[in-house]
């Protein structure tokens, strides 16, 4: 089956007509109180990036703010441990266009920072975010060029904060990269292995 697709602006405007005014009164150039204190209260976002092999979204998380201000224009985003694939840092070095999506727990509003990045090794920058002896390889340091909350509606819908688990009957990271490796990677010793894994690597 094939779809009509949309491809021309004014049909898809006419599809949806003007934007309310509060969706395009809510938009700020840079951090004001109310979104400083949104932002610093998320714990999780996720980072969007784009480049040449196309997009990437990343979550990133922290059990404080997921990024520190440095002022009101600029958010410095740590690169804790992970799995070393580094595609949102590598699109971002070559286009350095990011979104970032952050959540807190509860909150039917999502905060969206627009902006431009960089990716830094500055030793100073890293070491400040060290603890216990650890501290990222690099940071993103984030321009803002607006910052906005999002409509609650998705988050409403979905029923993401009612506390309900729907993983039960979901395959395990382990199930899946032996289904895509033909057993020869994962399976039931990854996933056994996972937990302490992680405790060990979280920063």
């Amino acid at each position: 089956m094939t779809y009509e697709p949309i491809t021309d602006l004014a049909t898809l405007e006419s599809l949806y007509g003007a934007p309310a005014e509060a969706s395009i009164r809510k938009v700020a150039g840079a951090l004001n109180d109310e979104y400083r204190r949104w932002i610093m209260a998320s714990r999780f976002c996720i980072l969007s990036t784009v480049g040449p092999e196309g997009t990437d979204a990343s979550p990133r998380g922290d059990d404080g703010p997921v990024v520190r201000e440095l002022d009101a224009q600029r958010l410095a985003l740590p690169d804790w441990r992970g799995n070393n694939r580094i595609d949102t840092l590598r699109n971002i070095l070559r286009d350095p266009r990011v979104s970032l999506l952050f959540m807190v727990p509860g909150s039917g509003n999502v905060v969206r920072v627009n902006g431009r990045a960089i990716v830094t090794a500055d030793a100073d920058l890293c070491q400040s975010f060290e603890r216990n002896g650890k501290r990222p390889r690099s940071v993103a340091v984030i321009t803002i060029s607006e910052v906005y909350f999002q409509c609650a509606r998705a988050i409403l819908r979905s029923g993401l904060w009612q506390g309900r688990d729907d993983s039960a009957d979901l395959p395990t990271a382990g199930q899946m990269l032996a289904a895509l490796t033909q057993g020869q990677v994962g399976g039931k010793g990854y996933d056994s292995e996972w937990a302490g894994r992680a405790a060990e690597t979280m920063w």
